[in-house]
């Protein structure tokens, strides 16, 4: 087996999932991986299984699934699905594996997460990866995803459900290719027990971007970003992201000078983290 399957207890009685990729040989370190708003642990399979094998050093990969999605529990107030009570949901089940300091890796809502860990307990987080995340979310980016995660077809099987993602995106990743896309498919949904193909989160997750007005700018997290300052960081950005722009980057780089900035070609928001050589950038840049 690759990997175990590990649940915890939120502080308000959630039941939460993590799954736990062991080192092969002698540990290196910890690895804890965030995913993206709708997403779960599968957008790290890859990643984990290089980071735990196939490195010099052999890390313990965490890859942890937010209430609402994957193996998680869905909660009955979709008002807690927000940034600082899944924050807190990290640090309890990092508590519970008992894991005292980790390099963390945060997908979009991920790196936003961590922006908030490295406040709320900075000697927890060592070297930190965000991918296509900063700061500064681009409003049209954010409408872009409540508009597609709003009206979204539902898939009537698993060609379907890859032909519906290539649809939507395939003009922000020309540089995937159809097994990326299928990889990219089967980590988003899932099979229920009578064979029907849906979204891996739950659906009161989208009453969270209902809220959200082009008109008014999003709240920027330049103090939080600040607090990233005494942490290795490396900031993975998509050739075509809406989300994570440019001059955001270029901002990022001056406040903090000792940033590695990977462009992702042909991708946009996120890249994903199996293509590219990512796992051996990662890798090279944690060790």
């Amino acid at each position: 087996m690759d990997f175990e399957d590990r649940f915890f207890s939120a502080e308000d009685g959630l039941k939460l999932h993590a799954r736990i990729y062991e080192p092969v040989k002698e540990l290196g370190g910890t690895v804890v991986c965030l995913p993206g708003l709708t997403r779960n642990r599968r957008d790290f399979h890859d990643l984990a299984l290089h980071l735990s094998r196939k490195t010099a050093m052999h890390y313990r990969v965490i890859c942890m699934d937010y209430r609402g999605r994957g193996r998680s529990e869905y909660d009955p107030d979709f008002t807690h699905y927000n940034v600082i009570t899944e924050a807190e949901d990290v640090l309890t089940g990092l508590a519970a594996l008992g894991v005292e300091h980790a390099d963390f890796i945060g997908t979009s809502r991920g790196g936003i997460i961590i922006h908030f860990l490295a406040a709320m307990r900075p000697s927890l987080l060592k070297s930190i990866v965000l991918n296509d995340i900063g700061p500064v979310i681009e409003g049209s980016g954010l409408m872009q995803i409540k508009a597609y995660l709003g009206r979204g077809p539902k898939p009537k099987d698993w060609t379907d459900a890859i032909n519906i993602q290539k649809t939507l995106h395939a003009r922000e990743f020309p540089a995937l290719t159809n097994r990326d896309w299928e990889i990219h498919a089967k980590a988003l949904y899932r099979e229920t027990e009578h064979g029907a193909v849906v979204a891996d989160y739950d659906p009161e997750l989208i009453k969270t971007l209902v809220s959200i007005d082009p008109a008014v700018p999003l709240a920027t997290i330049w103090t939080q970003f600040e607090g990233l300052g005494r942490h290795r960081l490396m900031t993975i950005r998509g050739e075509n992201s809406k989300l994570l722009s440019k001059s955001t980057v270029d901002e990022m780089a001056k406040r903090h000078p000792k940033m590695q900035l990977v462009t992702v070609l042909g991708q946009g928001h996120a890249p994903m983290l199996w293509t590219a050589e990512l796992p051996e950038k990662i890798a090279a840049f944690l060790g």
